[in-house]
């Protein structure tokens, strides 16, 4: 086997998404407890302990107690090199979780077993099915009186058009949860209340042994008799090939804040998960152990290190191997790069690495040249395809409070809308700066972070404007008389592309009516085809 062969063997990369609150952040931390990367847990929004989550390190996520931006954190565990990337589970940063999935190979799901499956998650499923990327459910918080586990499978198959196969079960919930049974190890994972350590408390015991009796009562273990006759005959039996084309999904039980099923859901989730897999570009597909180095921009992040103004560029290595200091292809600007600095991530801590191989997350430093769906390559013309910009739904004019600081405000703005947070139209006379975003929460993260980043203070006023759609021609005659037409209603994207602020959908389709020579398109994606 060649050295690339064997490290693309190593590496597994997973985002974890959830509805806000159902314990992502956490299984995080516990993930990167079990695989010894960190040495004690803090629990993520108790004031007692005074410790944030290993993953939030932007200020205002300590403040809030939520993921805003992905996190990128790799550790090592069973001979294998594991890159977590924690998304945001608030809905109002969909779209940074939606570019997420486009650099993983699987996911797991988290769903909290008290409120189901939640909107969110389905909208998070949506993105993951139309890539068929193979999915993990892990059911926490079993701790807590929540809904009967069976009720709990048929939600998932029915709200997230997925069939789902249970691997562990548990023992009653809630006051009286015993623990968990591994239907495939026959062993049963006793559980007890655990915040910081990693320890077990596990016996291996037949189904039909007097032991069961013994240990978790003859009522209870009845009842889990019942349920796996009950799981064998509903439930086809586990096949890792179905899980790989995302067809089924393995089903896991748990409390993430307790350490327990955690470590039952990592071994499995090293045994089954995919490696590194094959990617589309614009040309052709491009398989991981090619020879010669591809990949992608998948996010930019503004400020990780607050004392260093630095932006960092999280490259998704898709085949070949990257190395330190080498010259790259920026295929975009048809211009060559290098990189004497690369990082891998512990979430805010960074170490510089020399190579990287398929499957790895790798920080480059970046001067403001990167744009999201960037591909480096060794100089083959290729482009990395989805990762779209979509339409916002939420649009506000920004209105400067300091005239001294403008020039920090405009550098503010435009680094924090490269970073994908939101969009930004440029509208005329005046330069006027108008925001979309996809939900409120982003405004306020943006107004926070250009006060204690940049040193410059905003406000908003909201707008009536309800879609922005970006408009081309055949006839450049056409949409420049368009343009003129509707004055203040055309704004600038940051590539001065032409895009119409509607101020309702009625607007939208009356104009699209009467301009039978404009195209309205509701995401950018028109800019790769145009490409």
């Amino acid at each position: 086997m060649s050295t690339i062969q064997q490290e693309i063997a190593k590496r597994r990369t997973f985002a974890i998404i959830s509805h806000p609150d159902a314990g992502k952040t956490t299984l995080t931390e516990k993930l990167l407890l079990f695989g010894g990367a960190i040495q004690t847990a803090g629990a993520v929004k108790s004031n007692k302990i005074k410790k944030t989550a290993t993953s939030d390190f932007m200020e205002i996520e300590k403040q809030r107690g939520i993921s805003v931006a992905t996190s990128v954190m790799t550790f090592e565990y069973n001979d294998l090199l594991i890159n977590i990337l924690d998304t945001p589970g608030h809905k109002d940063f969909a779209e940074d979780t939606y570019r997420t999935l486009t650099a993983v190979d699987s996911v797991i799901l988290v769903i909290d077993c008290v409120k189901g499956v939640e909107e969110q998650t389905e909208r998070l499923m949506e993105v993951c099915r139309m890539r068929d990327t193979p999915v993990i459910v892990f059911i926490n918080k079993m701790d807590r009186e929540g809904q009967n586990p069976f009720d709990l499978l048929d939600e998932l198959e029915q709200k997230l058009n997925l069939k789902v196969r249970p691997l562990t079960w548990p023992v009653n919930g809630g006051a009286t949860f015993k623990g968990v049974y591994h239907l495939l190890e026959k062993q049963m994972y006793f559980f007890k209340v655990n915040k910081t350590k990693v320890e077990d408390d596990v016996a291996l015991l037949e189904l039909d042994s007097e032991e069961l009796d013994a240990k978790v009562g003859a009522r209870d273990a009845a009842q889990l008799r019942e349920d796996v006759e009950l799981i064998d005959g509903v439930y086809d039996q586990f096949d890792r090939e179905d899980y790989l084309s995302g067809k089924v999904a393995p089903v896991f039980f748990g409390s993430a804040v307790n350490n327990f099923g955690v470590r039952e859901l990592l071994e499995a989730f090293c045994q089954i998960s995919p490696l590194p897999i094959a990617r589309q570009t614009n040309v052709r597909l491009v398989k991981p152990d090619e020879k010669n180095f591809t990949g992608f921009i998948f996010k930019i992040h503004a400020n990780i290190d607050p004392r260093h103004r630095d932006r960092i560029a999280f490259l998704r290595v898709c085949s070949g191997t990257f190395e330190r200091g080498k010259f790259y292809k920026n295929t975009r600007l048809e211009k060559n790069v290098r990189f004497s600095n690369p990082y891998s991530f512990m979430a805010s801590a960074k170490e510089v690495v020399e190579q990287g191989f398929p499957g790895d997350v790798i920080g480059l430093y970046d001067t403001g040249t990167f744009k999201i769906g960037d591909t480096l390559t060794e100089g083959e013309e290729l482009q990395y395809a989805g990762i779209p910009s979509f339409s916002p739904e939420i649009f506000k004019e920004l209105i400067n409070l300091d005239p001294m600081k403008s020039k920090q405000l405009e550098k503010g703005v435009q680094q924090l809308t490269d970073e994908g947070v939101a969009q930004l139209f440029t509208v005329q006379p005046g330069n006027r700066k108008v925001v979309g975003t996809v939900g409120e929460l982003q405004f306020e993260v943006i107004q926070y972070r250009l006060e204690h980043e940049y040193g410059a203070k905003c406000r908003w006023v909201q707008m009536n404007t309800t879609r922005a759609c970006w408009v081309t021609s055949e006839d450049p005659k056409k949409l420049q008389e368009f343009i003129r037409l509707k004055g203040t209603q055309i704004g600038y994207d940051k590539d001065d592309n032409p895009v119409f602020l509607a101020d309702s959908e009625w607007m939208l389709r009356m104009n699209r009516d009467n301009n039978p020579d404009i195209q309205f398109h509701t995401t950018s994606e028109f800019k790769v085809m145009a490409d």
